[in-house]
């Protein structure tokens, strides 16, 4: 963990105002932990619940119903490059709301140790978000959208899956639009239909935390379904290459970008790479313990930035969601 994160008391206790004078205010969203996603699609109603927070902030001069962007991070929490996302955004006329996965969880990060709380439990959040945002009378329910980070790229590929959404937000009810940046996609649906949801990943070849391959996978997977879904690969660029940071060694980070690819059947339940049969019982440490055991288990990866990538990524950021969610 960077000692910047690592300092930052949880998201609900900053004080963050953007220079266009728009304020933070804080939101408390209705979650659940659900141990994997055969419990987050078949039997929601023993899933624990909780409260997770949100800051959103509405745009300064702009006439709502607003058009919303979700910015949902990633491992190590709250950084500042999502809260300049988010500013950003927010001075083109978007609402913006930051979510904090971890603090309602007891967690500040999850780089050492993936399995605190479940993957499945992320997208949760990213869609119980939407649900609270879609109720709002200031905000156009038909045009938000999520950006996530790393782990929260991850939770925005996955909350935008029929699978999922169908059952957390509503049928054929969801996301507009997705941002996945660098996402983990090291478990994905056998049929990852994401209905009009439009996806783009943004990601280096050079990650050392996520395959590009396990990504490219998916992004092509949707679209065979008859999704739309695009990747932009960027030679040379690392992981968080957003983060307009010098590129530096998280050395307890825990990862295994060589693992093969654990595939769900429509329930949710795992197939582990070296079965043919969906596992309702199966939870991510499962998956986590099987790559350690195949020899592709590691410590130690990089994030940060080169000169002109963190520009490029806000270029692409701001390109796509002036085009995803334009007015209809």
């Amino acid at each position: 963990m960077t000692a910047a994160n690592a300092e930052a008391p949880p998201l609900r206790e900053r004080l963050i105002t953007f220079a266009s004078g728009s304020e933070g205010v804080n939101i408390a969203i209705p979650s659940a932990s659900p141990t994997n996603y055969h419990q987050l699609i078949t039997a929601p109603d023993e899933m624990a619940r909780t409260v997770i927070d949100g800051k959103l902030f509405r745009p300064v001069g702009a006439r709502p119903p607003y058009a919303t962007v979700l910015v949902v991070p990633g491992s190590l929490g709250v950084a500042p490059s999502h809260v300049r996302h988010a500013e950003v955004l927010c001075d083109l006329g978007f609402a913006t709301c930051i979510l904090d996965s971890f603090a309602a969880r007891g967690v500040t990060s999850t780089v050492a140790n993936q399995s605190q709380f479940s993957f499945a439990a992320s997208a949760c959040d990213v869609l119980a978000a939407y649900r609270v945002l879609a109720g709002m009378d200031d905000i156009d329910a038909e045009r938000i959208g999520a950006q996530g980070h790393s782990r929260g790229g991850t939770a925005v590929l996955m909350a935008a899956s029929r699978h999922i959404a169908d059952v957390v937000a509503g049928q054929s009810q969801g996301l507009a639009a997705v941002l996945a940046a660098y996402p983990w996609c090291g478990q994905q649906f056998e049929n990852p239909a994401v209905g009009d949801t439009e996806v783009l990943v943004l990601m280096g070849d050079a990650d050392e935390w996520c395959a590009p391959v396990q990504v490219q996978a998916q992004c092509h997977a949707i679209r065979l379904t008859g999704g739309k879904a695009t990747m932009r690969l960027v030679a040379g660029a690392h992981h968080s290459y957003d983060r307009d940071t010098p590129l530096e060694l998280i050395a307890d980070a825990s990862v295994a970008p060589g693992a093969p690819i654990t595939y769900l059947a429509d329930n949710g339940a795992m197939i582990l790479a070296h079965s043919d049969t969906a596992d309702p019982g199966l939870v991510d440490r499962d998956a986590f313990v099987g790559a350690i055991r195949s020899g592709h288990g590691r410590r130690g990866a990089h994030i940060g930035s080169a000169p002109g990538e963190a520009q490029m990524f806000h270029e692409d950021m701001v390109a796509f969601w002036k085009q995803a969610l334009a007015a209809r």
